[in-house]
């Protein structure tokens, strides 16, 4: 089992940065992809990033690049960082891991078995 704790999200203006940070328990984070969905209201939950234990990373459309994925294994966090943002990304950010997680599917949350849950970001215009 893997616990996951989701903080940092916040009121934040347009062009302005915030960084997400998702603790992990339970289970040591080494070994499994750690990502991060967003689900605005109204909306169906949209996949924003991943990173596998290998360092490997992906990210969806909509952020690439203006959010950074990157993990912390010996403090089992990962971290998002968000640049330039948008009021667009007002969402609650969830964090998933899974200890599989596949090239074909990555972008499903249906490919996670665990959630943390969710921390809200708000960019004003």
């Amino acid at each position: 089992q893997v616990q996951l704790g989701e903080s940092g999200g916040g009121l934040v203006q347009a062009g302005d940065s915030l960084r997400l940070s998702c603790a992990a328990s339970g289970r040591t984070a080494s070994g499994v992809a750690m990502a991060w969905f967003r689900q605005a209201p109204g909306k169906e939950r949209e996949f924003v990033a991943i990173s596998w234990s290998g360092g490997t990373t992906y990210y969806g459309g909509s952020v690439k690049g203006r959010f950074a994925i990157s993990r912390d294994n010996a403090k089992n966090t990962v971290y998002l960082e968000m640049n330039s943002l948008k009021p667009e990304d007002t969402a609650v950010y969830f964090c998933a891991a899974s200890p599989r997680v596949y090239l074909d599917s990555y972008w499903y949350a249906y490919s996670y078995e665990y959630w943390g849950q969710g921390t809200q970001v708000t960019v004003s215009s």
